[in-house]
């Protein structure tokens, strides 16, 4: 008796973990509540629409400033959630977001800032990335872009090469992405 115990709690719990690897439930992450909507539990995906960095031409010592438009297309709210800007692979400015920025009702786009200042930076070339990650997400994949144009700190006082000068803007925007009327700039 004691063995049929164990084995149907074994099988159990390899069919809730099964199950929501085949709905998307990213991570590993177990769905936490079944709200009545036949899916089996709720659904979060954000989706890094746009991400625009400015000056991409800088010293030391001076503030990047990345602007980014997040798509929200799930259907409840959910967790909080970290929203990064990474360069050269190392987290440069975090913001915590949670409930009250993003969730509800699905197909909503949000704008959000973040700002690295590059005080104690060295001079160099500086790849950016722009990520916001939620436990649950149902597509990890689209939750950051890369910015192909670089970031290039200048030592403070070194001046720019031949035609250069500071400032610059560079934009990576998500293929798939059409920005609503309302939105555009």
């Amino acid at each position: 008796m004691r063995r049929l115990i164990m084995a149907g709690i074994a099988m159990g719990c390899a069919l809730l973990l099964w199950g929501d690897q085949a709905r998307g439930g990213g991570r590993g992450g177990l769905v936490l509540a079944d709200i009545g909507d036949g899916g089996g539990g709720f659904y979060v995906n954000l989706i890094m629409r746009e991400v625009k960095v400015t000056p991409v031409r800088a010293r030391v010592g001076d503030v990047i400033r990345v602007d980014m438009v997040i798509e929200d297309q799930g259907d409840v709210r959910h967790p909080k959630g970290d929203l990064e800007i990474r360069a050269n692979g190392k987290v440069v400015a975090r913001k915590r977001l949670g409930e009250d920025v993003y969730g509800g009702e699905g197909e909503r786009y949000y704008r959000q800032t973040l700002q690295w200042d590059t005080k104690g930076a060295r001079p160099g070339e500086y790849s950016i990335r722009a990520e916001f990650f939620v436990w649950g997400d149902a597509s990890e994949f689209d939750n950051f872009l890369d910015v192909k144009d670089s970031v290039i700190l200048l030592a403070p006082g070194q001046p720019f090469a031949a035609g250069e000068s500071p400032g610059g803007v560079a934009i990576a925007r998500d293929s798939r992405y059409k920005p609503p009327s309302w939105m555009k700039d």
